[in-house]
């Protein structure tokens, strides 16, 4: 499968990489592929124009500033129709953390997903915490969950899937509780959430 990464900082590196050693082809979108500062990224995909990268891409992943967002659906529109799209970013400056309803709106025939979004980089790069898997808490549309399951556990994270897109606000949710716990309260950034069931028999 093509996977389209478009942000080249830690989390779509980082998950490029992931994929890559996976089996999936990675095409970074970046707009000046021949610049120096992506040489790194050459060795886990192929680093091209956004348009070059989305064009024969299946899923999108989007890990660019959330307040990037909205500029870039408006300049790549046609090349983002009908692709499965992992909205990845975080809107730290006010308004709904995510870009659902701007993609929804701007996009046609799209799967719409909420996931990488809770989480440092640094708990992708390592997904396993004092002995324990990572959980990576997403939601978005049902016919896109075989697909992003296997994404997630590919990375080596435990998918914990919380409904349709209209639970955004719930994934939204437990980024605002990971910031507090690392950015008010000082914990480390290798800090995850769990969710433990009993299984009874």
């Amino acid at each position: 499968m093509k996977i389209a990464v478009i942000g080249a900082g830690h989390i779509g590196h980082t998950l490029g990489q992931k994929w890559s050693k996976s089996g999936y082809t990675i095409y970074y979108g970046v707009r000046e592929p021949e610049h120096g500062k992506y040489a790194h990224l050459h060795e886990s995909g192929q680093v091209c124009s956004i348009v070059d990268a989305l064009t024969p891409a299946r899923v999108v992943l989007l890990a660019i500033p959330g307040d990037a967002v909205m500029e870039f659906v408006e300049e790549y529109t046609e090349a983002l129709n009908g692709k499965l799209i992992i909205d990845a970013t975080n809107n730290i400056r006010g308004g709904p953390m995510n870009n659902l309803e701007l993609l929804y709106e701007k996009t046609a025939n799209t799967q719409l997903v909420r996931a990488f979004s809770t989480l440092g980089w640094e708990n992708f790069e390592n997904p396993v915490v004092n002995g324990q898997q990572v959980d990576l808490f997403y939601c978005g549309h049902s016919g896109a969950s075989p697909i992003t399951e296997k994404l997630i556990a590919d990375v080596g994270l435990r998918p914990v899937y919380l409904g349709p897109l209209e639970k955004a606000d719930l994934v939204d949710g437990l980024t605002k509780v990971w910031f507090e716990l690392v950015f008010e309260q000082g914990h480390v950034r290798r800090l995850m959430l769990k969710m433990v069931e009993e299984i009874v028999s």
